[in-house]
């Protein structure tokens, strides 16, 4: 009797993905918990075992297609002497796991479950939606009726100018002011409701800006987004759009931190890493997040509370293939510099082969960027929500600097650091960042103040 596989559930909060390969084929006989297909969710490619062994009649699926959690993918007959199953009213949770890319052993973990972007959106947050046109020098004038009669609202042209940044219809809020006038927080109010009525609404921005007809002017071609490149992008927007980012800049002379590096770069390579100034760096910002506490916080905007973090999980930016992917080394205060080259080395290339699980990816507390491997003299990151910070390390290079009476040849490194700007004032952001650097400059700063 043939059984239908359904796709399984593939984690919290992931209710679909694209087939990125199908691992078998018509006619192959197959075990229990042989992977049968791998799916590519938001951010990470999951390869999805058989829950039971036969042969497999029919494949349901094709190369490139989005299918959802519970639809078929797979027709089986089952093996003899296994009774046969009924039909599957729904697909039944089932722990997927990716096959491991090297041998060693992966980082411990803390169970935690990471707030969701869309509960931590709160109504000052919706004031900063993207505006993607100029507003104008003078307020519009006021909407039209279906009858060509002007709508007079009661509302200043600051309440105007406010409801129309972040995209609310002032004509449909209710004012609480004299005489029905529509003050500031009424429109923060429509906000709110527009916010609780929709709460997993994050549409990226372009969409509010239709493209022209681009073929006008030559020849195009089009490709849909990855799971990986749309991840990446409602991100990114929500930071963006929901964060007062500000970026400080500053350069930390690593003369001397480099030639350690050097030294020691063949016992990491021994214990099975590499010894890259990341690893360094992930090792000093985990001292400075227990210095600045700030840093290692999230603000709830819904219920008026900074949410001080007691662990200090930091996220790797890794340009994949796929795109860009943020795996999250945890406990990074409790492991030495070798510890962190090794395992950043194993997570690395686990993201690179597109291995990584969402547990991998989530509970980070900080994020580091460093593009130095590409170049570039600096660049201002967008904050990873829910996070309140990032830091951005660009290409170290030689500059003369003033030292002893003299020019000297140093070793300098850009660093760029952007934070939320409601919670971290300039002066905090100052310190933060001056404090990495002279830990840098001088390792026993760690020790000292770490």
């Amino acid at each position: 009797m043939a059984t239908e596989i359904r796709l399984p559930n593939l984690g919290e909060n992931v209710h679909s993905g694209n087939v990125v390969r199908l691992l078998v084929a018509e006619g192959d006989v197959i075990a229990e918990q042989q992977p049968i297909l791998e799916i590519e969710t938001d951010k990470a490619a999951i390869e999805v075992p058989a829950p039971k062994a036969g042969t497999v009649t029919r494949i349901l699926v094709k190369e490139g297609e989005t299918i959802n959690v519970g639809d078929p993918v797979i027709s089986i007959e089952e093996a003899e002497g296994e009774a046969p199953s009924k039909a599957e009213p729904a697909p039944a949770p089932t722990q997927v796991e990716s096959r491991p890319v090297q041998a060693a052993p992966p980082p411990r973990r803390q169970k935690e479950k990471e707030p969701e972007p869309a509960r931590k959106q709160a109504p000052e947050e919706e004031r900063r939606e993207p505006v993607w046109t100029s507003a104008p020098a003078v307020p519009p004038p006021p909407p039209i009726e279906g009858d060509g009669k002007r709508i007079l609202v009661p509302a200043s042209p600051s309440v105007r100018r406010f409801a129309r940044e972040i995209g609310i219809d002032i004509t449909q809020v209710k004012g609480s002011g004299p005489s029905g006038r529509i003050l500031v927080d009424d429109v923060k109010q429509a906000a709110r409701a527009r916010a609780r009525a929709t709460p997993t609404a994050q549409a990226m921005p372009a969409a509010a800006l239709p493209l022209p007809d681009l073929s006008r002017w030559g020849e195009i071609h089009r490709e849909p987004f990855t799971s990986v490149r749309r991840a990446t992008a409602r991100q990114v927007a929500a930071g963006w759009s929901s964060i007062p980012h500000v970026t400080q800049f500053d350069k930390a002379d690593i003369t001397e931190l480099e030639q350690i590096r050097k030294q020691f770069s063949a016992k990491a390579e021994k214990a099975g890493g590499k010894l890259t100034i990341t690893a360094i760096i992930l090792k000093v910002v985990a001292a400075a997040l227990k210095v600045f506490p700030k840093f290692n916080a999230s603000l709830d905007m819904e219920k008026g509370e900074i949410v001080y973090k007691h662990y200090f999980h930091v996220g790797v930016a890794v340009d994949t293939p796929r795109g860009l992917l943020v795996p999250v080394i945890r406990d990074v205060d409790q492991k030495n510099v070798i510890d962190l080259a090794v395992e950043l080395s194993w997570i690395s290339e686990k993201a690179r082969s597109g291995k990584l699980t969402l547990e991998e990816m989530q509970g980070g507390s900080f994020t580091v960027s460093n593009l130095g491997g590409i170049g570039g003299t600096g660049f201002a990151p967008i904050v990873n929500l829910p996070e309140v910070a990032i830091l951005g390390v660009a290409r170290a290079s030689l500059e003369p600097v003033f030292r002893d009476g003299g020019f000297q040849p140093r070793l300098m490194l850009p660093l760029s650091l952007s934070y939320d700007h409601r919670l971290i004032d300039g002066a905090d952001g100052a310190r933060f960042l001056r404090w990495v650097s002279e830990a840098l400059e001088q390792p026993f700063v760690i020790i000292l103040e770490g």
